[in-house]
């Protein structure tokens, strides 16, 4: 698929503009939604480290010289005093956190810690939109259906390029997020290029208190239920338990599970999601660097483990925990996948608090599928590959919705 199209159709990080972080505990995949929380594993609750020394340790002093002697002569020369020596240290730790080659491993100083770990119970103020910060803009993937990013006329595809007329081209699309979160009721003006727009042009867009369950379903016209899945958040498996009952009780004739645009959450819900439809066996694995493995298994007491037909829908920002699950309902033959090729956030982020009140993204393994294939950079190959162009968009047709009624209505 095109660049244009990868932009329209990124998967769950809300402008809403949550903060979600698909990592290790977390499974952090770096789509949040414009403020979401983490993603797809549980932030670990990790003391601050200490690692009992109050100066740079012996073993270290010729290698840290460097620095005190550049920290050294910043206080002894620069012309403006007096120097923000906790800007510097943010500095010289995000710094060290970018020069690992690794793009999800980072730092977030205290106010940004803060913004990221907003709880992700669906409810948040921002402009109601699912955007990628993976990209090199901070786009938008898809305004909320009543938001007001979809009363603005932001469309999927719509790059940011300043917010409140400060220039963020080259800024992190993370941080850039950030920015676009604000109380409700408050109007931001958002910079945006748009593919077949000659020039940027401002879109202002008031705020407002954004609230999004993480799970909606229904029964169609067809006699097939649909559920769609925005995000693995705290309540998400109890949620999907709850409807999946509602909906079984009037024997549908299959299941679409629609998992686009979702980039992740907590694994924690995304075992519980899986658990509905497989009945046992290993979801994934955490494959670590010396080779070791952590198996994720199922919970018992799934209500579609059985016989029922089942299609995954997924697309370019289906990601991390989402991959999770799409991955292991494919591998057991549990349920055919159909839409395009998923993003590919296959690594596991652990978030350790600092003593400063900041918070340190450190990959740590990877997720491997049931069959030990790889997500990350490669992600999911649908069985049935069907798109849906930005034209489809705005004319309000879902053929990948349509094919995959199709599939269970005529396997």
């Amino acid at each position: 698929m095109n660049k244009t199209l990868r932009g329209v159709l990124l998967a769950f990080v809300a402008l809403t503009l949550l903060a979600c972080a698909f990592g290790g505990g977390v499974a952090t995949g770096r789509f949040l939604p414009v403020s979401d929380s983490t993603s797809a594993t549980d932030v670990p609750t990790i003391t601050p480290v200490d690692t009992g020394e109050t100066g740079t340790p012996a073993d270290l002093q010729a290698l840290f010289a460097p620095f005190w002697e550049a920290w050294n002569i910043v206080h002894q020369q620069y012309f403006t005093r007096p120097l923000d020596d906790v800007a510097l240290v943010d500095g010289a730790i995000r710094g060290m956190m970018d020069a690992l080659p690794d793009e999800h491993s980072g730092y977030m100083d205290p106010q940004q810690t803060s913004d990221a770990n907003i709880d992700m119970s669906g409810e948040y103020d921002g402009i109601g939109a699912w955007v990628d910060t993976e990209a090199e803009l901070l786009t938008i993937v898809r305004p909320m259906p009543g938001s007001p990013a979809e009363a603005a006329g932001l469309l999927p595809g719509d790059q940011i390029i300043a917010v409140d007329g400060e220039d963020v081209v080259g800024m992190d699309p993370t941080l850039v997020r950030l920015k676009v979160l604000g109380p409700a009721g408050t109007t931001v003006v958002l910079t945006i290029v748009r593919d077949g727009v000659d020039e940027p042009f401002d879109v202002p867009v008031t705020r407002a208190h954004i609230v999004v369950p993480s799970v909606e379903g229904k029964m169609l016209d067809s006699g097939i239920a649909h559920i769609s899945i925005s995000v693995f958040g705290d309540t998400t498996g109890e949620e999907l338990h709850t409807l999946l009952a509602d909906l079984l009780a009037q024997n549908p004739k299959g299941i679409i599970l629609d998992l686009r645009n979702n980039t992740g959450g907590y694994t924690t819900s995304a075992t519980q999601v899986a658990s509905e439809f497989i009945g046992e066996g290993v979801i994934w694995y955490e494959e670590y660097g010396d080779g070791s493995r952590y198996e994720n298994e199922t919970i018992p007491g799934g209500l579609a483990t059985g016989d029922i037909p089942l299609v995954v829908l997924v697309n370019e920002y289906t990601a991390s925990a989402s991959e999770l699950v799409a991955g292991a309902i494919q591998d057991y033959g549990r349920g055919t996948l159909v839409g395009v090729v998923t993003y590919g956030k296959g690594s596991v982020q652990n978030w350790v608090p600092l003593s400063n009140g900041g918070t340190v993204r450190v990959t740590i393994a990877k997720w491997l599928t049931p069959n030990g294939r790889t997500i990350h950079e490669i992600g999911l190959t649908p069985d049935l590959v069907v798109e849906l162009t930005p034209e489809d968009y705005e004319a309000g047709l879902d053929p990948q919705l349509d094919a995959a009624m199709n599939f269970l209505l005529n396997p």
